[in-house]
């Protein structure tokens, strides 16, 4: 009875580092991906002539490509489902794992918040501050917004067509927003980010589809097989 006792608090307190580790690791994608994309959207700026009105109705540079990609919803949502996914690798229940999926989301989007509310304060040299009513509004959205979304990336590793369908979140999300609320500052920009979303989405939901396709048949039992 004893050596079972000590085989459960072993156990318990084993999962309870997991998941203290699979939080904090939550929180440095969420900060890291927040940095990032302050950071990209500082030396976009930096790039930009916006001065010259032919800069400013078709110009465009790298650096702000990547920044609009960073800086649209579907990336922010995706960094939610994603995180969501990674932080419930090898847990049995799902029940827990939805938990720990909305639980890890919910703080790496406020981390990124925080890090971006930062990132864009250095950026402008201290005159703004790193935490405001915009940041408020965002860091409210990300825990109303991001626990769903890691339930998602907790749902994408079921089998079955629940699985299948929170796969394709971010690369549906994503196409559909290049229709409904395409980024970027002018069409050129609005029309490579397009391209390059459609495209990856498309590689995408095609892949996903193709191994769920594979992965159903190589389940089949041995006397369906013809």
């Amino acid at each position: 009875m004893i050596k079972s006792q000590r085989a459960d608090r072993l156990q318990g307190s084993s999962r309870a580092v997991r998941i203290l580790g699979s939080l904090a690791g939550a929180l440095a994608i969420g900060a890291g991906f927040g940095a990032a994309t302050a950071f990209m959207n500082a030396l976009s700026l930096s790039h930009a002539d916006l001065e010259s009105r032919a800069y400013t109705e078709s110009g465009w540079s790298y650096a702000e490509i990547i920044s609009v990609l960073l800086d649209s919803g579907w990336a922010w949502a995706g960094c939610g489902v994603v995180v969501g996914w990674a932080v419930t690798r090898g847990d049995g229940g799902r029940r827990s794992g939805l938990a720990l999926g909305a639980t890890a989301a919910a703080l790496a989007l406020i981390a990124a918040t925080i890090a971006y509310g930062i990132g864009e304060a250095i950026a402008d040299g201290g005159q703004t501050p790193w935490f405001g009513a915009d940041e408020l509004v965002w860091g409210t959205a990300a825990i109303v917004l991001g626990a769903p979304l890691g339930a998602i990336g907790a749902c994408a590793r079921w089998p079955g067509a629940l699985g299948l369908l929170a796969r394709l979140t971010v690369p549906v999300g994503a196409a559909v927003q290049m229709i409904v609320l395409p980024p970027g500052r002018n069409e050129v920009v609005q029309a490579i980010g397009k391209t390059i979303v459609w495209t990856a989405a498309a590689v995408s939901i095609a892949l996903i589809v193709a191994h769920f396709v594979v992965t159903r048949r190589r389940s089949r039992p041995a006397a369906e097989t013809p």
